[in-house]
């Protein structure tokens, strides 16, 4: 399952010594072995199917899809703008499919219903049945919305992700998770559909705009502080290499990701348990994208901003040490500038929150690290506090990126304990 190897206890003789990698390089690196392709093992009530991933998958992903079996048409799902950039590798590669892909917004906003009628009606139209392939290429809202359109299109044909995002390559492609949003509240509609295939290809990053590719980084942060603390602390260290989309580091973040999240939905596919701890921030986050209309924010950004502010609480409440809590915070504001968190009444926000698919019988739960790489779910939090917490954001934020953080964060967190 692993893409490298990252070896403290040098498990794997390929992986030289500490001592000798800092002798070579004069600083601590990583050992990387590269195969030519990946193929992570996903569970599923609805059939097991495989997330692979290479540098160039994308090449061979006529090949892959084919090796489902046969099919009475291929029909790809994109946005406009990815398209423009992948469209021509993906018809070369995807041998067999539509003249004419189907193309729609891929913006947070455009994430609903009326898309998805719209996908089926040009479905129906191009004589797509019951065992045609749909092939979602691009981000987290075109593999949620083909995702669901296929999970709803004659109660269900075969679809096939190849993500061109960080957040999708990592996570929202991978689970089987699909939806589309309503003015109440992020992902309320929707379907837990498991594709048949995921092809990864870090190389479709390199199109990406900055801010959407720090986006996505976000997310990795929150595998690692929910359950990797090697990969954690890899950030930490090589954050500049990240966003710098070095392929070495690109390549271990990724596999590390993927398998991370493999692991939970195949032990938990329905969310039942285990799998809650992958919305670590998304309480917060996505009642922020909500309230300010999907237009503000980055899906990344806002979990970002749920990822500090639950941090802090799991301070206040002593449920995190104040080491932990504030490495977390320091790695969160170390992806990046985030957009500012407007003033939201705090009765607004509950309502938000309240209405959220992960809340319980009238009560807001959060999952919460307990510690780097380990975390526990269905935490209830004080209404007083999280409202008291979101109106110390930016102060945090400044803080973070002007100061060291565990010091000001800190004394910022005690100061506000004590009142």
């Amino acid at each position: 399952m692993n893409f490298n190897c990252l070896r403290h206890d040098q498990e794997n003789s390929n992986c030289p010594s500490t001592a000798e990698r800092e002798k070579r390089r004069g600083t601590q690196k990583l050992c990387y072995i590269f195969v030519r392709m990946q193929a992570i093992q996903v569970k599923s009530s609805l059939g097991n199917y495989e997330v692979r991933c290479a540098s160039g998958a994308l090449a061979h992903a006529g090949r892959l899809i084919a090796g489902l079996g046969e099919t009475t048409g291929t029909f790809v799902l994109s946005s406009p703008r990815v398209w423009r950039y992948w469209g021509r590798a993906v018809m070369k590669n995807v041998s067999g499919a539509a003249p004419r892909p189907i193309l729609f917004d891929d913006a947070e906003a455009a994430k609903r219903l009326s898309t998805v009628e719209r996908i089926a009606r040009e479905l129906v139209r191009a004589g797509a049945d019951r065992h045609a392939t749909l092939v979602a290429v691009g981000g987290g809202v075109v593999g949620d919305v083909a995702g669901f359109a296929a999970a709803s299109y004659l109660r269900g044909v075969r679809v096939v992700h190849i993500p061109t995002t960080l957040v999708a390559q990592v996570d929202s492609s991978i689970g089987g998770k699909t939806g589309v949003n309503l003015p109440e509240g992020k992902n309320l509609v929707g379907a837990f559909y498991a594709p048949k295939l995921v092809i990864v290809d870090p190389r479709t990053l390199g199109t990406l705009p900055h801010r959407e590719f720090r986006s996505g980084v976000y997310e990795v942060v929150k595998y690692g502080a929910i359950a990797d603390a090697v990969l954690f602390k890899f950030l930490e260290e090589h954050m500049r290499e990240v966003l710098r989309r070095d392929a070495e580091a690109l390549a271990f973040i990724i596999g590390r990701s993927i398998a991370i999240k493999a692991r939970v939905v195949n032990q938990d596919e329905r969310e039942s348990g285990l799998r809650q701890i992958l919305n670590f921030g998304h309480t917060l986050g996505h009642a922020l994208e909500a309230a300010t209309n999907y237009r503000r924010f980055l899906h990344g950004e806002a979990i970002g901003w749920g990822m500090i502010a639950v941090a802090l609480m799991g301070l206040a409440t002593e449920r995190i040490p104040l080491m932990d809590a504030f490495r977390i915070v320091r790695l969160t504001a170390s992806v990046g500038p985030l957009p500012s968190v407007p003033e939201i009444p705090a009765a607004e926000l509950q309502r938000i929150m309240l209405g959220d698919k992960k809340a319980r019988g009238g009560r807001v739960l959060w999952v919460m690290p307990s510690r780097i790489g380990k975390t526990e779910w269905g935490i209830e939090v004080p209404r007083a506090l999280v409202t008291k917490t979101v109106a110390s954001l930016a102060e945090v934020m400044a803080e973070a990126r002007s100061t060291p953080v565990v010091e000001n964060a800190a004394r910022a967190a005690m100061r506000k304990r004590r009142r």
